[in-house]
């Protein structure tokens, strides 16, 4: 049996197979933590000098290990199981392997439930992370995959905390990751300890009471469960990129409109310079040369009206700041006000949360107008550019044969 060979085949499928599932959201159980851990689980096995067949049995455990994250995140380990037992289907190999591979993948399901030297090494390379250095950039991907999954914010104190509570709960099984991790996971748990023992002195309980959402707030009720937390963070990230983007696309656009206007004014220059002066000798170029000029002083026109600015009046009434009519977050709106008029009405903007969220949803709606207008400006010069400088040359031809 060529295990090596069959190793190859199990990771091109899982490959393939998360390819094709991608989703996302799965910031942490993805492909290259897949990778991470078959190359943790290499690591392992090697020292401990097991043979071919157990070499791939703990590999093709870690491939699969991951891959039921992309159909079910709630039971992952049954899924990664059905997973593994299509592309066993068509291999040739073992029953009590194929057997060991599952018992591999369960083992890090419930900790402790591993029964031999295999079954340690694939659940060691799981949480291999908690004693690396690079922990704290896991922990981070863990909380935003949970947060994506499930549309919910999670608090950071409430994750370190519970990152501590896996932390006291776990332990490494194979000797080797003992001797190598367990030093790094104690720092680890020490700085999560930090972290959270400075938080909890340094908030006062009424002052995180008032600030709470009023919709986190609980009374302190036996057997009563606490509500999931607002996702104002998603929110305002979503909002924050999208603006990002479309001040990108809008940079864009400015590019692709200077480059236009650069290239036509240097062919105006051109023919100003050196044809038209000579015009005199070759008459029967006239209309070519000036459908030419026709085409290119229409793109550069074009191209400057995508990118000339529109500034409003800079000033806003009473009557638009009540109805939440105005967008202070564009400096058009109030850049002819005075700074008290500004401060007061921004602040108030600040204080309410509603207000807040419409200023920013309105700032997005008049980027994605003014962008429409310069895409279609632009879209207008380039197609003037495109089929007038064909129609140019062909005129060039036909005079030059006419003639």
């Amino acid at each position: 049996m060529n295990y090596q060979l069959l190793a190859n085949r199990a990771e091109d499928f899982v490959r393939k197979y998360m390819y094709e599932h991608d989703n996302p959201a799965l910031l942490y159980h993805n492909l290259p933590h897949a990778q991470n851990i078959v190359s943790v689980t290499s690591q392992i096995a090697k020292h401990y000098e097991v043979n071919d067949k157990d070499f791939f049995i703990v590999i093709a455990a870690g491939w699969f290990l991951n891959s039921g994250y992309y159909e079910d995140i709630s039971e992952p380990e049954k899924e990664g199981i059905k997973i593994a037992e299509a592309f066993f289907k068509n291999a040739e190999i073992e029953e009590d392997a194929v057997q060991a591979v599952k018992k591999c993948i369960l083992a890090t399901r419930t900790p402790g439930a591993h029964q031999t030297i295999l079954e340690q090494i694939v659940c060691d390379a799981d949480s291999f992370y908690l004693g690396t250095e690079d922990f704290p950039k896991y922990n981070r991907l863990r909380r935003k995959e949970l947060e994506l999954l499930n549309n919910i914010y999670i608090d950071k104190d409430n994750w370190r905390k519970r990152t501590i509570k896996l932390f006291e709960g776990h332990e490494y099984y194979t000797d080797y990751c003992k001797e190598h991790l367990n030093k790094n996971k104690v720092k680890n748990l020490q700085q999560l300890k930090k972290k959270d023992l400075l938080q909890t002195l340094s908030v006062n309980p009424i002052t995180k009471l008032v600030n709470a959402p009023a919709d986190t707030i609980e009374k302190s009720e036996p057997n009563k469960k606490s509500k999931v937390e607002s996702p104002e963070r998603t929110i305002e990230t979503m909002l924050r990129t999208t603006s990002a983007n479309s001040q990108r696309l809008s940079n864009q656009a400015d590019s692709k409109a200077h480059i236009l206007i650069s290239v036509n004014a240097i062919i105006i220059s051109l023919l100003l310079s050196v044809v038209v002066r000579k015009m005199d000798g070759y008459s029967w170029l006239t209309i070519p040369v000036l459908l030419l000029l026709f085409v290119n002083l229409t793109t550069i026109i074009f191209s400057i009206l995508a990118t000339k600015p529109n500034i409003p009046k800079g000033v806003f009434s009473q009557d638009d700041l009540k109805q939440h009519k105005v967008n202070l977050l564009f400096f058009g709106n109030f850049f002819k006000m005075n700074f008290d008029e500004y401060a007061r009405s921004m602040l108030q903007v600040m204080g309410d949360r509603q207000f807040l969220y419409l200023s920013m949803l309105r700032n997005l709606h008049e980027q994605g107008i003014v962008l429409a207008k310069k895409y279609r400006m632009l879209k207008t010069a380039y197609s003037v550019f495109m089929y007038g400088l064909v129609g140019s040359v062909i005129a060039f031809l036909i005079a030059s044969g006419y003639f």
